[in-house]
């Protein structure tokens, strides 16, 4: 029984540090996605992906909070526009999304 024990202590003991892999790299979604493209299908059996995905990419934006600042460039790709330039004046409405 003490060979049982130490084999199952040992099986937590690398799942979870493969788990907190998972969770390490999920912060870098294109490297997450270098190591997901290598792995083997059994692997989303093993692990549960959807939960610890939605830990690891949890914002720390809340409900009230000021937006987070980014620029992006418009339409034409000519200029880029600031989040910031629109504070206080208007209300600007963040649509990510396809249109077809």
């Amino acid at each position: 029984m003490p060979a049982l024990r130490n084999f199952g202590v040992a099986f937590a003991v690398v799942y979870l540090a493969l788990a907190a892999g998972f969770i390490v790299i999920m912060h870098r979604p294109i490297v997450f996605g270098e190591v997901m493209r290598r792995l083997p299908d059994a692997v989303m059996m093993v692990f549960p992906f959807k939960p610890m995905w939605y830990f690891a990419r949890a914002g720390k934006v809340k409900v009230g909070d000021p937006a987070p600042e980014f620029n992006l460039p418009t339409a034409d790709r000519k200029a880029s526009v600031s989040l910031a330039s629109f504070r206080g004046k208007m209300p600007v409405v963040l649509i990510f999304g396809s249109y077809t």
